[in-house]
């Protein structure tokens, strides 16, 4: 595990923020830390960064604890807090130049990554004319400069186009493909992290209400059979007469839990039979945004 922590908790005066978390962040993984706004979310990353001291738990990063190596592992470590700290009046080339002297990283680096984040041909233009898309990725590009294991990004998205969405998007899959970095990522994009990441955490109210792979989340979700009819109630009381279990009824569709091809088809006859029109038929399976909403709502 890249990342580990155990009984982590952080308050602010009395207010409980983060509350006994046990983060385990897979080496090689993008990492997507899902939660509502307010949850925890850039606490969490704060202490991980050692910019909030931890009060209670313990923090292993690179399997070293954080208190006793903290110079060792943040070297390691490039991140990118909600917006990029970058200098408007100076160009993108100029901004990685800058940090580069800083961090007594070699000059080649810089057009390595400008390279990388796709702005080698807006490279000295001023920062302050970039899109939010091209100063998210001249922030990570800042991020990368020291050649970092492990990448933290906390909304990383926010504020951007769908363009930008995807730009982002397409260079995190890239880090960790091509260049063997691990990303964890904040989000409250629940359908963009679906389309990137490997492992989820869920957070609300500073609790980890989930943790694992993106494909043992899904398998939470029971499949459904969704039909769209022309009279949904009628048709919902026809199934439940004849023992199908109905889930939920809208103005358009009902839901039964779906168990085989079979069933399906013989749902299917039962209402044509009984002279229902059905637009569509199908087995659904709920998309991330839907089990996020239901392991909330539970908690």
């Amino acid at each position: 595990m890249v990342i580990r922590t155990e009984g982590l908790s952080f308050n602010f005066g009395d207010q409980q923020v983060v509350k006994s978390l046990a983060l385990q962040v897979p080496e090689g993984s993008i990492y997507g830390f899902l939660g509502p706004n307010g949850a925890g979310k850039t606490t969490t990353i704060k202490l991980l960064l050692n910019l909030l001291q931890t009060q209670e738990g313990s923090i292993r990063i690179f399997d070293k604890d954080l208190r006793t190596n903290r110079i060792s592992i943040l070297s390691q470590i490039g991140s990118l807090i909600e917006q990029p700290a970058i200098y408007q009046h100076l160009s993108g080339r100029e901004n990685l130049l800058n940090r580069a002297l800083l961090l007594q990283v070699p000059i080649k680096r810089v057009d390595e990554m400008l390279a990388l984040v796709q702005l080698t041909n807006a490279a000295d233009k001023k920062a302050g004319q970039y899109s939010l898309g091209m100063k998210q990725r001249l922030g990570i590009a800042l991020a990368l400069l020291a050649d970092p294991k492990l990448l933290i990004l906390d909304e990383p998205t926010n504020g951007l186009d769908p363009n930008g969405i995807i730009e982002i998007r397409e260079l995190l899959i890239k880090l960790v493909n091509q260049h063997n970095k691990t990303v964890f990522i904040s989000s409250h994009l629940l359908g963009e992290i679906e389309r990137m990441a490997t492992h989820v955490g869920i957070i609300n109210f500073g609790e980890l209400l989930f943790q694992g792979s993106i494909s043992e989340l899904q398998a939470l979700s029971k499949p459904l059979v969704c039909v769209e009819t022309n009279n949904t109630v009628d048709a919902a009381n026809l199934l439940t007469r004849n023992n199908f279990t109905v889930t939920d009824v809208t103005e358009n569709y009902l839901y039964v839990p779906y168990t085989t091809k079979q069933q399906t088809s013989e749902i299917n006859a039962l209402l044509n039979n009984n002279g229902h029109a059905i637009y569509s038929i199908g087995k659904q399976q709920k998309d991330l945004e839907k089990l996020f909403l239901d392991i909330t709502q539970k908690a």
